[in-house]
């Protein structure tokens, strides 16, 4: 069968993200400066593509919280930029947010080696993304984000359609209206970026709306957990000098205190960054101030507010 009678290849060249972009055909000819400039126009689309999407995401943000918060995990899965973009997502979550690392789980076609170096042909078995879901011992208190540009993905699709089939929620990510993966998802979200400025290099537009809408995911999750007090990272980890800064810093801003008397308190706090400011600002105990959290669903506004 030949690429013009093969109906996979025609629907391929049909696709917006593998169409030629009319402002870029000359971007060989350009100077350095003429480059940027033109990227920079292309890439202020990005943001209204992805804005015309808010209420699906607004509904995927409400979906992880209600299943982070029975035990449920998030779980992104990808081939080629797209699955290194829900692992880097992923891998933020801990330091950020304080997060056990089962929490967000990124699944890659062809496993850890693709985060690194292409690994040729990995997407294209729909089965392997059912096993790897298998092999993370995937369960109906999970929501799969399937991350598929294209919307064609093999591996993503047979990933969520697993997940279906278990009960598990299923999210599809593609920047391709009407692609097949919308047959495999509960939810949809599909920002059309438009052409790329090199054809079909979608680690380009489509890759940044794939990080910005990721981090939509996971930082509206997490706020609506008590992960942050207003736009402050109350809940982080202090896993090197400038976070452990930052918790001081934070601790400082809500108490008054000095700094040597902020982090007597982390100190005693165990470097609990919420526990320290409940203790500071409340002078209580640490373990009062643990209490307090708990009551109040760890967030911090609300154990604040408490008069207990």
């Amino acid at each position: 069968m030949t690429a013009q009678q093969d109906p996979s290849k025609n629907q391929i060249r049909q696709l917006t993200t593998e169409s030629r972009n009319t402002a870029s055909t000359g971007i060989d000819e350009l100077s350095p400066l003429e480059i940027v400039q033109l990227m920079v126009d292309e890439d202020r689309t990005i943001a209204d593509a992805v804005e015309l999407e808010a209420t699906s995401i607004a509904a995927a943000i409400d979906v992880i919280t209600r299943q982070l918060k029975i035990g449920g995990r998030l779980i992104y899965m990808g081939a080629g930029t797209s699955g290194r973009l829900g692992v880097l997502d992923a891998s933020e979550c801990p330091p950020t947010f304080s997060t056990p690392p089962e929490w967000v789980v990124g699944l890659v076609a062809g496993g850890y080696d693709a985060l690194t170096r292409a690994i040729e042909g990995a997407e294209d078995y729909p089965e392997q993304g059912a096993q790897d879901l298998r092999e993370i011992e995937l369960t109906d208190q999970d929501v799969v984000v399937g991350i598929a540009t294209s919307g064609r993905t093999p591996y993503v699709i047979g990933g969520l359609e697993f997940a279906r089939s278990l009960g598990a929620f299923a999210i599809g990510f593609c920047c391709n209206e009407g692609s097949p993966l919308a047959d495999a998802a509960d939810l949809m979200i599909v920002p059309v970026v438009g052409p790329e400025v090199v054809s079909g290099s979608t680690r380009l537009k489509a890759g940044t709306a794939t990080k910005m809408v990721l981090n939509m995911l996971t930082t509206g999750a997490m706020v609506r957990l008590g992960k942050t007090y207003g736009n402050l990272m109350v809940d982080l980890s202090a896993t090197n000098e400038k976070l452990a800064i930052r918790s001081c810093n934070i601790v400082m801003e809500f108490s008054g205190l000095q700094r040597h008397e902020a982090q007597a308190v982390l100190d005693r706090c165990a470097g609990e960054l919420k526990t320290a400011i409940v203790a500071a600002k409340c002078d209580v105990s640490a373990d009062v101030a643990r209490q307090r959290l708990s009551r109040a669903d760890n967030h911090l506004r609300a154990a604040l507010e408490t008069d207990e």
